[in-house]
């Protein structure tokens, strides 16, 4: 497979891959705030066992529900916009002209002069699936299409979640848990969110400080709500 390939493939799951990566870094590394706070809060037995139980089923209960849920999404969405453009389909047998004329309207929203909008409807009205399909995708009203396999969408997501969100509880597994364990734990989660933004901003071409601000902003946001959380049930 050419590297162009590789890259039209990513760029197809950017927005699963992104999604699953951000919530499992996130998420994960809540889990590991939340009992650092409830350590500040001299909470005794609490540690990196503790930390690796919650770690490991959050991150594979997590993930399991996110990829069905990305699954589930996008195969009502893809229904919804099949149902639409078949209505679509019916109303350029039943009646051409009408749809001559939405398609029109719909290309001179878009920026169309009056002239070339009526010429392109009528050149396109000659074929039927290809009316139905530009009504489908340019009427405001129309869901937008799912493109791609749903299941494959889903299996992004997952494969992204559980990878990222491995990252967060790397410490817990090669060092004896304490204050300094947490420590590495918010540099791997901080690590791991702006490596997120490196690939987004390579995929979509975005500045790299926006695209890691953002990501790092709202992962520190969640990490601290956590702690914050987890020092207030401690005391």
């Amino acid at each position: 497979m050419s590297r162009t390939r590789h890259a039209s493939l990513f760029a197809h799951y950017l927005r699963q891959i992104v999604y699953g990566a951000n919530d499992g870094v996130v998420t994960t590394f809540a889990i590991v705030a939340g009992f650092a706070g409830a350590q500040a809060g001299d909470v005794a037995g609490i540690g990196g066992i503790a930390v690796l139980v919650f770690g490991f089923a959050n991150l594979f209960a997590d993930g399991v529900a996110m990829g069905l849920g990305e699954f589930l999404s996008g195969r009502s969405a893809q229904l919804v916009y099949r149902k639409h453009r078949r209505t679509m389909t019916d109303l350029t047998h039943a009646n051409p002209a009408e749809v001559e004329a939405r398609l029109a309207d719909s290309l001179m929203s878009h920026g169309l002069d009056d002239a070339h909008a009526r010429d392109a409807a009528r050149a396109l009205g000659q074929s039927g699936e290809v009316t139905a399909h530009l009504l489908a995708q340019l009427d405001p009203a129309s869901p937008d299409p799912v493109r791609g396999n749903p299941i494959h969408t889903g299996l992004a997501t997952f494969l992204a979640f559980i990878t990222f969100g491995f990252v967060p509880i790397v410490p817990y597994l090669a060092w004896p848990a304490g204050n300094d364990t947490a420590t590495l734990s918010a540099l791997f989660s901080l690590g791991a969110l702006v490596l997120l933004g490196l690939v987004r901003s390579r995929a979509t071409g975005e500045a790299f400080l926006r695209a890691t601000a953002e990501t790092v902003l709202i992962g520190s946001i969640c990490g601290a709500v956590a702690f914050g959380i987890g020092h207030l049930v401690a005391l």
